[in-house]
Order: structure tokens, then C-alpha cells, then sequence
């Protein structure tokens, strides 16, 4: 969600992959985002022996413009692809955390795919916040305009032709929060739910939605009282990063 975009004076965002530990967690970022969304989750995880690995979906940590031309299915199968990436280099247990988008993409990997456990940060399971989706959306791609160097006219001129355009990658969005809400019962592997309490963007009932949805024994929701949205960036990054750690610590790795 912040960011670095094509620019000569600005560094293209890249997926990452850190490899310390036989341990591996698949990191998925939010919406709009990238992989910077989780690369301090990244960089702690590394230190307390964890391997990890983050995509970056397509039309994500490009200009807004590209991110309309894709849609819920190539996200799909680029956290699919991130999965099977961390399998080729040799795991054989993998968890999986992702925050808004990702959160949602990896409830829906635990519900095909085997993990280790799976941590969902502010993942939206009531799709009712496509507006302010949209005016997200809207703020990313001035911040883009902004790191490209365009002068302001240029700006408010291709952001009136932004506005324009269709936008059926909500739509899409919202297909796909509405289709794991009704795949949570298939999801049993031990589940952390990450709620951030002034989280403004879904609705923080969804913890709830997860929590009681989902069909593993082992189970919990962390609520964070002075975090919004974009938690992994917020005040309380700190005790998230330990809660997470606790968390992967208390899960069954043997093969």
C-alpha cells in the first residue's frame, strides 16, 4: 500500500523471497499494494529463523491504469503460483499470511491447498466497501501520478479519465470476497485472525464472520485497538510481528 513506482527516480516494487530457515510463510500483500506491505513482517520472520516468500499480484506496484486491466482470477493464480514457488524450493509445510486481498486469498489457499496454519490481517468477508474501494483506488493512483514527477494538471486530467473507466476489477473484488465467505467451512487449518479495530476501509465484523465460519479446532482473533487498515505500517507493527511469531511458533511442522 506504499509505495515505489515506475519512475527513473523511483525503485519498481519487487517480489522478494528471504530464505533463512526450513520454516516458510507465504506473504501476501492488500489491494493497490505490494510486496513492501509485508517486507518488515518479511525481515522480522527472517530473523527469528523463518523463510518467506512475497508476489506481487498483477496490475499491482504499477501504475492504477494496469490494475483495471486484470482481475480476481490473475490474483488467484499468482498467490497459487507464489505457493507452488516456495514448494520448488524444497518446503514441505507452509503457512500462509496475508493482509486485506491477501488476507481473503489466504483463507481461500487453506481451503485447497495443504498449510501449516494461516493468518488473516483485516480481511474483508462482507463485501460492502466497494465505494470506499473505489476512492482508494482513486487516492493510489494520484500518490502513483504524484511519485512519477506529473505536474498537477496532468494529474487531474488523467484521473478524470481514470474515473471513466469501468472499473469491473471491483466488481470482480467483491466476487471473490463474497465467494470465500461461503468456502470458510473448508478451512481447517489452525487460523490467526488479525483485526485492526479502527480499521476504516472493511468492516471489522469480518474477524467475527472468520472466526465463527471457519471449521478449525484451533482457532483466535487478535483485536489491535490503535490500528487502522494498512496494520502491518501501524503503531502496534511491533506487537503484530510477536503475536504472528507466538502464533507460527505453536504450530505442527513435522512432516
Amino acid at each position: 500500500m506504499k509505495g515505489e513506482i515506475n519512475d527513473m527516480n523511483v525503485v519498481k516494487p519487487k517480489p522478494f523471497t528471504f530464505s533463512n530457515g526450513d520454516r516458510a510463510v507465504l506473504l501476501l500483500h492488500g489491494f493497490t499494494g505490494h510486496s513492501g506491505d509485508v517486507r518488515m513482517l518479511g525481515r522480522f520472520l527472517e530473523k527469528q529463523g523463518y523463510a518467506s516468500h512475497a508476489p506481487i499480484y498483477p496490475g499491482h506496484g504499477v501504475p492504477i491504469e494496469e490494475l483495471l486491466l486484470t482481475g480476481a482470477e490473475d490474483w488467484w493464480t499468482c498467490a497459487l503460483e507464489a505457493y507452488d514457488h516456495l514448494q520448488s524450493l524444497g518446503f514441505e509445510k507452509i503457512a500462509v499470511c496475508g493482509l486485506s486481498l491477501g488476507g481473503v486469498l489466504s483463507l481461500k489457499l487453506a481451503s485447497v491447498r495443504p498449510v501449516a496454519g494461516v493468518i488473516s490481517m483485516c480481511a474483508p468477508v462482507v463485501a460492502d466497501h466497494q465505494d470506499r474501494l473505489k476512492a482508494g483506488v482513486i487516492a493510489r493512483a494520484k500518490e502513483i501520478k504524484q511519485l512519477e514527477r506529473k505536474d498537477e494538471e496532468t494529474i487531474q486530467q488523467e484521473l478524470n479519465a481514470l474515473q471513466q473507466q469501468p472499473f469491473t476489477v471491483l466488481e470482480q473484488s467483491k466476487t471473490l470476497i463474497n465467494g470465500i465467505r461461503d468456502e470458510l467451512d473448508l478451512v481447517y487449518a489452525p487460523t490467526l485472525i488479525i483485526q485492526a479495530r479502527q480499521d476504516k476501509m472493511i468492516n471489522p465484523d469480518s474477524a467475527n464472520m472468520i472466526y465463527e465460519g471457519i471449521s478449525s479446532e484451533q482457532k483466535d482473533i487478535h483485536w489491535y485497538e490503535n490500528s487502522g487498515h494498512a496494520i502491518t505500517f501501524g503503531k502496534e507493527k511491533d506487537k503484530l510481528h510477536e503475536d504472528i511469531y507466538e502464533f507460527l511458533e505453536g504450530l505442527n511442522w513435522e512432516s
